[in-house]
């Protein structure tokens, strides 16, 4: 029987998804690249506005102001890369600099629990079935350190490897390997004992979905 919570192999990866020449033709001032290229990273870039402020409006403000942001330096875009790391990355510090938690909004933040809860419990599905359980993992995903709650987004919201994940946050393998480490712990720390996995076993399985 299929793990739902690790039913993430069926995403098609962003990068997949980009024509060639999309971020040359926005550097050569189209309009219908730029709407293109909007309209091909503005989910990915939502998701983690919307999981960091946790408040729709503000994450819309993010997602306007990032695209603003990219089109404006579009001439420093590398058209032979992904340019979904850099707004990643835009998204993440413009959230940080206006957080909020007024207005949350459930579904994002729910995906992002359902992920995390693989590697932290020892019954995964009892745990997502228990509502109590989330709002503890979600509260406790609220007090960590933005730089964790930035690993944690990035690795099991967006499914980034290590490495990606690492190039997002601007920080070497290990540094992100630490904080995932440390947020795990802490978040495995508010979990009920009998729901928890051994401590030995608290650190990130390799994700790799579809990247």
């Amino acid at each position: 029987m299929t793990n739902p919570l690790r039913d993430r192999t069926a995403q098609v990866p962003v990068e997949a998804q980009q024509p060639d020449d999309l971020v040359e033709r926005m550097q050569g001032d189209d309009l219908d690249a730029f709407e293109e290229f909007f309209n091909t990273y503005k989910r990915p870039i939502f998701a983690t506005a919307l999981a960091i402020t946790r408040d729709q409006f503000v994450a819309e403000e993010v997602l306007q102001d990032c695209f603003v942001k990219a089109y404006r330096v579009r001439e420093r875009l590398d058209p032979g890369r992904s340019p979904l790391p850099w707004l990643q990355r835009v998204a993440i510090n413009m959230c940080y600099s206006r957080v909020t938690r007024r207005g949350a909004t459930v579904e994002p933040i729910t995906n992002l629990i359902t992920n995390l809860v693989v590697d932290l419990a020892a019954r995964p599905d009892q745990v997502v079935e228990s509502r109590e359980v989330l709002e503890v993992l979600q509260r406790g995903i609220d007090a960590l350190p933005p730089k964790q709650q930035t690993a944690i987004i990035l690795y099991y919201l967006h499914g980034y490897s290590l490495a990606e994940s690492a190039e997002i946050a601007e920080c070497n393998v290990g540094t992100m390997k630490s904080r995932l480490h440390y947020a795990l712990k802490a978040l495995r720390a508010r979990l009920p004992v009998e729901r928890r996995v051994p401590v030995t076993s608290v650190k990130p399985a390799h994700r790799g979905v579809g990247r």
